[in-house]
C-alpha cells in the first residue's frame, strides 16, 4: 500500500482505433514490474480523475485522427483545456510526460498530442519527461519502445526529487533520445519533415547476399549459395541468428473461452459498432467509372436511404460496416482446426487467476455470437500482429526453429526484421500461421490480441437536393500483393467486398449518368454517419472556393457542385462565389472520372474554372501540360493566392495523403511565399491560420 501511494502515477489515453489504449495498457503492465502503480483511465472518463487537484505525475498517450485532430474521446477534454479564461498557472502543480502517435504522411503530424502538450505548458504544467512523437509511417515502435524504457528512470527521478533526495535541475531525457521525434518547441501548425520519414529499415545496408552477388556475378556456385545468406520471414542470418535476445515479457492471458452448439439464432452486423444510428440500406445503383484497361478500377455506388432517417450534407463522410473475406475466414478456421465448430456460440469469461490488471471482456465481441460471425464481423484478422502478439504465439509454437524466429521478430535485436517482414509486408495472422506451421494458438489468444474490425469511412459524393433519398459514394477497388511466404493478390477488406457484392449488376462507365438508379439491385449494407466533420461548403455562398481532388478525391466535390447547382436554380438572383476545381488522373480516356458531369457544370456556370491534368498521357503540342494537380496550382498561383488571402476564400483538398496532399501543401507554401513576398516560414503560418479558420480543409487518406 505504501508503494502504491508513494509511487503512483495517473495514466490517461486518448484513442481512436485502440492504438493509444494498447500502449497505455502495456505501460500499466510494465509499471508493476518497475515498482510503480499506474491508475489508468480513458481521457473521456473525467469523472474518474481530476487534474485540478492531481498531485501524482501524469502520463498521457494521445493519438491523432483525421487531418490533425485529437481523437473523438479527447474532444471534450481539449475543449475544456482551450478555455481562454483559465489562468496561466492553472496547472502549475502538474508534472507530466506525453507520448503522441501520428503518421508523417499527413501534414499535421501528431497534432492531437501537440495540441494537448502545448496547452498544458501554457497553463503552467511542467514536463518531468520529454514528449515523444511516434510515426506510424515508419513504425510506432521506433519511438514507443525507447520512450517507455526511459519513462521508469524519469518517474524514479521525479519521486526521489519530490522527497528532496535529488536536485530537480534537469528534465530526464528519453532513452535513445537521438532516435525520437521531439519537436515540442515548434508551433503545432508547422509542417515538420519527419527525420525518419524516408527510413526503410529493410534497406539500411547492403545484405551479405547482395555483396556476394556483386563480387561473384560469374560464379554459379557462389550464386547458388546466396539464398543461404538471405534472411526471410522464417529465416534469419547472422548476427541476429546468433544474438542473445531481449524479448518482451509474456502478456498475461485473461480470457477463458467456451464453445457451445448454437440454436441458430440470427446475428446482426449492426452490433459491430458502438454508434447508435446504424442504417441498413439497399444498393440501388452501381457504376464502373473507369475503363477496363485503367490502372485502378473506380466504382460509384448509390444507396437508397429514402426509407431511413439518414441525412447528410455535401462533404459529410459515413462508415460502411464490412466483413472479412469469406475465404480468409474459412482458411483461418481450417488452420485453427475449428471448422467443425464455426457455428458454435462463443462464451467469454475473465480467468479467475489472471495476472492482467483491469482485465475486461472485449467490447467489440457481442454475447451469444457464433465463432464464424466473430471472425467475419468483429475481428481485424488482417491486422499486422504486434510484437506482444508474436510473443504470446511463441509459447504455442512447437518447433524450435519456429520458436526462435518468432522470438527474434518480437525482440529488440530483431526490430529491423520485424519491420521488413511483418510490418512493411502487411503480414496478417493467417500469413503468420501458414509461415510457422508448428504454431497452434488457442482461440483465447487470438481473441485477446486481434483488434476490432473497424468500419471503413467514405465521402458522400452527392447532394440530397440533387438526389433526394439517395446517397452516392466513390471508391477505388484496392488491390495489393501480399508477400508473406508466397505472393498473393489481395483486395481491400471493404472495397473488395463491395466490388463482389455489385459485380453482377455493375453498369459500365459509358452508361454512367446523373440520373437516379432503379430499385434495389444488391444486398443491403450497414452504414452510419460520421458525426464530426467540417468539410462543408461555406455558409455564405458568395465565398469563392478552390477544390483540389485528383482521382477518387473528386467525390465530395461532385456533391458540392450538385448542391450549388440546385441552390442557384432556387435563387437565380443570388450572389454565388467562384468555384475552381483542380482535378487530375492518369489518362483522359481511361480514368477521367465524371468527365461529362464536369462539362455540364462548367457549361451551366456552376463550375467557373476547371483545370485538369493527365499524368500518364503523352504531351500534345509544344507546351508541356501540367502533369499533376499541384503543377496546375502553380500555373494559376496568382488567382489561387488572391482568392485565399484577399477574397477570404476557402480551399478544400481531398485524396491521397502520402504524396498528393503533401505536394499540394508544399505548393501552397511556395506560391504564398512567392506571390505575397514573404518567407516560407511566414507562408506556413498563413496556411496554419487558414486551417484554424476552417478555410483550409482536408479530407485525405493513406
Amino acid at each position: 500500500m505504501y508503494l502504491d501511494r508513494m509511487r503512483r502515477f495517473l495514466l490517461l489515453y486518448a484513442t481512436q482505433k485502440g492504438q493509444a489504449k494498447a500502449i497505455a495498457e502495456e505501460i500499466r503492465e510494465q509499471a508493476i514490474r518497475h515498482g510503480f502503480s499506474a491508475e489508468l483511465h480513458c481521457i473521456s472518463e473525467s469523472d474518474k480523475y481530476n487534474l485540478k487537484t492531481e498531485t501524482a505525475p501524469l502520463v498521457i498517450i494521445v493519438s491523432t485522427t483525421g487531418t490533425g485532430d485529437p481523437p473523438d474521446t479527447a474532444r471534450k477534454f481539449v475543449k475544456e483545456l482551450q478555455d481562454k479564461t483559465l489562468p496561466a498557472d492553472f496547472f502549475a502543480h502538474l508534472q507530466y510526460g506525453l507520448l503522441g502517435l501520428g503518421d508523417s504522411e499527413y501534414t499535421y503530424f501528431c497534432n492531437g498530442g501537440k495540441i494537448i502538450d502545448r496547452r498544458l505548458k501554457e497553463l503552467g504544467a511542467q514536463r518531468f519527461y520529454d514528449s515523444g512523437y511516434a510515426d506510424d509511417c515508419v513504425g510506432l515502435e521506433l519511438v514507443v519502445e525507447p520512450w517507455i524504457d526511459g519513462l521508469w528512470a524519469a518517474l524514479t527521478k521525479h519521486f526521489m526529487s519530490s522527497r528532496g533526495k535529488e536536485d530537480m535541475s534537469g528534465t530526464p531525457k528519453m532513452a535513445s533520445n537521438a532516435s525520437l521525434r521531439t519537436d515540442s518547441a515548434e508551433p503545432e501548425f508547422l509542417h515538420l519533415e519527419s527525420q525518419i520519414e524516408h527510413l526503410r529499415l529493410g534497406d539500411s545496408g547492403r545484405k551479405d547476399s547482395e555483396v556476394l552477388e556483386h563480387n561473384a556475378a560469374n560464379n554459379s556456385q557462389l550464386n547458388a549459395l546466396i539464398e543461404d545468406f538471405e534472411s526471410s520471414l522464417t529465416h534469419s542470418v547472422p548476427p541476429l541468428s546468433q544474438a542473445a535476445l531481449n524479448i518482451p515479457a509474456l502478456p498475461p492471458e485473461y480470457l477463458q473461452v467456451h464453445l457451445q452448439e448454437s440454436l441458430s439464432q440470427g446475428e446482426s452486423q449492426a452490433s459491430m459498432t458502438s454508434v447508435d444510428s446504424v442504417f441498413q440500406v439497399p444498393i440501388s445503383k452501381a457504376v464502373q467509372l473507369t475503363t477496363d484497361d485503367a490502372i485502378k478500377t473506380t466504382l460509384l455506388l448509390e444507396l437508397d436511404i429514402s426509407k431511413t432517417d439518414f441525412s447528410y450534407q455535401p462533404g459529410d463522410a459515413f462508415d460502411v460496416i464490412c466483413p472479412n473475406s469469406d475465404s480468409e475466414v474459412q482458411n483461418l478456421l481450417e488452420r485453427l482446426h475449428l471448422t467443425d465448430k464455426k457455428e458454435h456460440y462463443v462464451f467469454l469469461q475473465i480467468k479467475e487467476d489472471t495476472r492482467k490488471k483491469g482485465a475486461a471482456l472485449p467490447q467489440h465481441i457481442p454475447e451469444r455470437s457464433s465463432l464464424q460471425f466473430i471472425l467475419t464481423w468483429c475481428l481485424e484478422i488482417r491486422a499486422i500482429p504486434k510484437k506482444a502478439f508474436l510473443r504470446a504465439l511463441v509459447d504455442y509454437t512447437g518447433d524450435g526453429a519456429d520458436r526462435r524466429r518468432l522470438q527474434e521478430l518480437c525482440s529488440k535485436q530483431g526490430a529491423a526484421d520485424y519491420n521488413r517482414f511483418v510490418r512493411d509486408a502487411c503480414l496478417g495472422l493467417l500469413d503468420l500461421l501458414h509461415a510457422f506451421p508448428s504454431c497452434q494458438p488457442p482461440l483465447s489468444v487470438l481473441l485477446e490480441h486481434l483488434p476490432k474490425l473497424q468500419p471503413r469511412p467514405y465521402s458522400c459524393a452527392s447532394s440530397s437536393l440533387f438526389h433526394p433519398g439517395k446517397l452516392h459514394f466513390v471508391f477505388n477497388v484496392v488491390e495489393f500483393l501480399s508477400k508473406a511466404t508466397t505472393v498473393v493478390l489481395r483486395k481491400g477488406v471493404c472495397t473488395g467486398w463491395l466490388a463482389t457484392l455489385v459485380a453482377s449488376v455493375l453498369q459500365p462507365s459509358a452508361r454512367a449518368a446523373l440520373t437516379d438508379g432503379g430499385g434495389a439491385l444488391a444486398p443491403e449494407i450497414a452504414i452510419c454517419l460520421r458525426t464530426i466533420n467540417s468539410f462543408h461548403l461555406p455558409n455564405d455562398p458568395s465565398v469563392p472556393i478552390i477544390m483540389v481532388g485528383p482521382g477518387a478525391g473528386i467525390a465530395p466535390f461532385i456533391g458540392f457542385l450538385q448542391h450549388r447547382e440546385k441552390l442557384q436554380e432556387q435563387h437565380p438572383d443570388g450572389n454565388f462565389g467562384a468555384m475552381w476545381l483542380f482535378f487530375g488522373c492518369r489518362h483522359k480516356d481511361r480514368d477521367y472520372l465524371f468527365g461529362e458531369e464536369l462539362k455540364h457544370f462548367l457549361k451551366s456556370g456552376v463550375l467557373t474554372h476547371l483545370k485538369v491534368s493527365f499524368s500518364r498521357d503523352a504531351p500534345v503540342g509544344e507546351d508541356a501540360p501540367a502533369k499533376y494537380v499541384q503543377d496546375n496550382i502553380q500555373l494559376h498561383s496568382k488567382q489561387v493566392v488572391r482568392i485565399l488571402l484577399h477574397e477570404s476564400g476557402c480551399i478544400y483538398v481531398c485524396g491521397d495523403a502520402k504524396n498528393m496532399a503533401k505536394d499540394v501543401n508544399d505548393t501552397l507554401v511556395e506560391i504564398i511565399s512567392k506571390e505575397a513576398g514573404v518567407e516560407k516560414l511566414e507562408a506556413m503560418k498563413t496556411l496554419a491560420t487558414l486551417k484554424e479558420e476552417k478555410r483550409y480543409l482536408q479530407d485525405i487518406w493513406s
